[in-house]
């Protein structure tokens, strides 16, 4: 059976962790000294917030990691009968691992409500001589502050490009893939620091050839071609509303680009505009970030894409 390559390339133990130095030497200090306090982990997906905390509890545990390591998710797991069932009843329950305590991770803990997050923190008072609380979340200004000043933060940053490009490099080789530099540059420009995105995408465009270009991958992400979506704000900008919107009908009908990844890269596109004024760049982001809201709030994406379109032409007609 074909395993996920985010698992089976997913760091053992905290030497083998890319990027993050200044944390894995925080943690690695942990296990050095046998003790640690309740973590918060906090950065966007895909920067090793998970890696990290799988990789502390095998440092502990050693092989036997599983049995004194409870990984629970809390965007599925969200109500206050879980925090004092699943979570109260492990507490409870001794550490198998020649360590003092166990590790409770609880993902995504920002998705916890209010009431479960009360609840969690006296059970982290409760059971604290023997249980660690390792909570990731993506913002940390979503838990309650009760919990943040019980807990050791660590803020994890996006991924090196030089490291990112190192992993897919090895990953590359020991699969056998040949990977151009041009797939590669997209590869990196797409996942904005979520390597996990990077790996997941190389994994599938590996199951169609064994030669990865920057064509497969974007075929395989279902994103547009940067020169593409340039082209079609180039239009719009120098007024021709018919040549743009042609543009976009082909992004979206004949490319398969959805609507949401569409509006995220009209977004980064802006920004790299030769010859648009800083005021106009500003209105622009702010329309797009306004079209952006209609979508997730039910209107139709392809008349609010337009609308941006239309935004665009009005400004060069000025």
């Amino acid at each position: 059976m074909q395993e996920i390559w985010t698992e089976k390339y997913r760091p053992k133990t905290l030497a083998d962790v890319a990027g993050q130095a200044e944390i894995v030497g925080r943690l690695r200090g942990y296990v050095k000294t046998r003790n640690m306090p309740h973590l918060l982990f906090s950065g966007r997906p895909g920067t090793g917030k998970t890696t990290c905390a799988i990789a502390l509890a095998r440092d502990f545990y050693g092989e036997g990691w599983g049995q004194s390591f409870l990984e629970l998710n809390a965007s599925d797991e969200r109500k206050l009968e879980v925090v004092r069932t699943k979570i109260k009843e492990y507490a409870r329950t001794a550490s198998l691992g020649g360590v003092e305590f166990k590790i409770i991770f609880l993902d995504e803990a920002d998705q916890l409500t209010n009431d479960a997050q009360s609840a969690l923190r006296r059970m982290m008072e409760q059971y604290s001589r023997g249980t660690r609380f390792i909570l990731s979340c993506n913002y940390s200004s979503k838990i309650i502050e009760p919990i943040q000043s019980r807990c050791a933060l660590f803020r994890f940053r996006p991924l090196g490009k030089d490291d990112a490009r190192g992993l897919l490099g090895r990953i590359a080789k020991s699969e056998s893939l040949e990977v151009s530099e041009g797939a590669m540059e997209s590869l990196l420009r797409m996942s904005e620091g979520d390597l996990r995105r990077c790996v997941t995408v190389l994994q599938s465009a590996a199951a169609t050839t064994t030669k990865v270009d920057e064509q497969v991958i974007f075929e395989i992400s279902s994103l547009a071609k940067p020169e593409e979506v340039k082209e079609m704000v180039r239009l719009a900008l120098s007024g021709d509303f018919n040549g743009s919107r042609k543009k976009l009908d082909q992004l979206l009908v004949y490319d398969g680009v959805s609507p949401e990844d569409l509006v995220k890269q009209l977004h980064r596109s802006i920004f790299d505009l030769p010859g648009v004024a800083d005021k106009d760049k500003v209105d622009i982001v702010d329309k797009v970030g306004e079209v952006e809201f209609r979508m997730t709030e039910g209107s139709n994406p392809r008349i609010q894409l337009e609308t941006i379109l239309a935004f665009m032409v009005g400004r060069a007609q000025k």
